[in-house]
């Protein structure tokens, strides 16, 4: 099992750009607390590094209430890496944590609602959750949204939309999006492809 990577190192996306891995952001024994602590045994910072007392911490945080914790949670619920592979519990925790406001917890949850993984499949759904994420700035999130426009699944098909969001995601590092975003505009007139960049111009910057 794999820890070196974490999707929220902090309990807040505020926390995350302002603290260091390992730096307590709460009082003692709070969730956000137990959850600095599982980040700190994950990675080996200022305590040897110790898998199991991680994952027993991140459980406890999870439970109490910590959505960094909830939305790891589900990626290891999801991809079985120190759990049982289990989808109802990796929907259950992201979604936990998607309702706390976590771009990548709520883009996760798009795709499960779009692959019907742990939920019943609901296009309109996946689409809700992958725009929560896009707007937040999340690239992958942006790339999931785009890919509902284009195919016309969950909202009305839309080539500027998509193109919108493909521009923004492939500004914001999503491998992905570029050689998409290339055929797309293909299928575009010039005064499309105009909109649909004045339209990413006015959007967040990609996190």
């Amino acid at each position: 099992m794999s820890w070196r990577s974490w999707l929220f190192p902090h309990s807040s996306q505020t926390a995350q750009a302002e603290n260091g891995i390992g730096e307590p952001l709460a009082g003692e024994g709070s969730a956000d607390a137990i959850f600095d602590r599982a980040v700190m045994y994950a990675n080996g910072r200022g305590v040897p590094r110790d898998d199991a007392e991680a994952l027993r911490l991140l459980l406890k945080a999870a439970e109490l209430g910590s959505g960094g914790a909830q939305g790891n949670l589900g990626v290891l619920y999801r991809d079985g890496r120190g759990v049982p592979q289990n989808d109802v519990e990796a929907a259950l925790w992201s979604r936990k944590a998607a309702e706390q406001g976590y771009a990548a917890a709520q883009g996760n949850l798009a795709v499960m609602y779009h692959e019907g993984r742990g939920v019943s499949r609901d296009d309109a759904e996946a689409a809700r959750w992958a725009r929560k994420a896009a707007e937040q700035g999340a690239a992958d999130g942006q790339f999931t949204l785009a890919g509902h426009y284009l195919m016309g699944q969950g909202v009305p098909q839309d080539y500027i939309e998509a193109c919108m969001w493909l521009t923004l995601a492939a500004a914001g590092g999503n491998e992905s999006a570029a050689p998409i975003l290339d055929q797309l505009k293909g299928l575009m007139t010039v005064n499309q492809v105009a909109e649909a960049q004045q339209r990413a111009d006015r959007e967040p910057v990609s996190q």
